[in-house]
């Protein structure tokens, strides 16, 4: 395998944790319903003018799938962005990296409730793992603060992001909707916008000031159409198994990036947490043995 093919992927998780530092950046500078409504309305123009003809000839073939498409944009414009801008008022970008890097291991326990695969010795383990990993991070080294006291908001609000997000990689996978990837994706951006316009609307329409449209442009060109390309070509030259276990390196670099540009301290409950989450993640990854065994015939 040309080593090349991991710098597709690479880059891209790269771009990612960098936009999740971009999240906290915004805070106080761009309010979260306008970054989400102008991020995707500045990709959905972008992309339509890419691939806005062939998808438009092809509307028949896309018509049935539009309410499942709808979805999609639901789980992966709407409650995902706007979660994680809300989150990033009260939580740090550490946190989110870390927490952002259990969604492989939530897309395993959401893939046995939606899709019946059997549960694996790596998904039951590694998600045990994950969730202690996660309560010392939470609790700030004291887990049984958590029972006491339960969860930031912030950190709570990115759970139930990633969680979303792993619902759309599972739905995404288990429809299997027959159209190229960036035809899919424009589709849903554009189911998404009209829903996230409504959320602004209500915010009263926030305005974007000279200081938070880098952060609306960086969120809406790299993040949103360079980072998918990148994505999507490593994981056509690598296949999905390989390009995946590049999201192992999301909190890595959201970590570091966190740590020089917006001078986050890095605390021991912090990395004690974070490895062991991600040791969680790396099992459920790898350890593919069926809990059970399957029944004699």
């Amino acid at each position: 395998m040309n080593l090349k093919h991991y710098l597709f992927p690479l880059c891209a998780v790269l771009i990612w944790a960098a936009n999740t530092v971009v999240s906290k950046l915004a805070v106080g500078v761009v309010d979260p319903a306008a970054i989400s409504f102008y991020r995707w309305l500045l990709a959905g123009v972008l992309l339509a003018l890419a691939f806005g003809r062939p998808v438009w000839r092809q509307r028949a073939a896309v018509r049935p799938w539009l309410p499942k498409l709808f979805v999609l944009g639901m789980l992966g414009m709407v409650m995902y962005q706007c979660l994680a801008y809300v989150a990033a008022q009260t939580t740090s970008a550490t946190n989110m990296g870390i927490l952002a890097s259990l969604m492989p291991l939530l897309a395993v326990g959401l893939s046995v409730l939606l899709l019946g695969e059997a549960a694996t010795v790596g998904g039951v383990g590694g998600g045990l793992l994950s969730l202690f990993g996660l309560a010392y991070l939470l609790s700030h080294g004291d887990p049984a603060a958590l029972l006491r006291h339960g969860a930031a908001a912030g950190d709570a609000l990115m759970l139930l992001a990633c969680l979303s997000y792993a619902g759309y990689g599972v739905l995404l996978k288990r429809w299997k909707i027959p159209l190229n990837n960036w035809h899919s994706l424009l589709v849903q951006i554009w189911c998404a916008v009209p829903v996230l316009l409504v959320y602004y609307l209500s915010r009263s329409a926030p305005p974007v000031s000279a200081a938070g449209l880098p952060l609306v442009l960086f969120a809406g060109i790299p993040a949103s159409v360079l980072a998918p390309f990148l994505w999507m070509h490593g994981v056509g030259k690598l296949g999905p198994s390989r390009a995946t276990t590049m999201m192992n390196l999301l909190p890595v670099f959201t970590v570091a990036i966190a740590l020089l540009f917006l001078g986050e301290t890095l605390h021991a409950y912090d990395v004690v947490g974070g490895l062991v989450t991600l040791l969680g993640v790396v099992l459920a990854q790898t350890l593919k043995r069926p809990l059970r065994a399957a029944a004699p015939v």
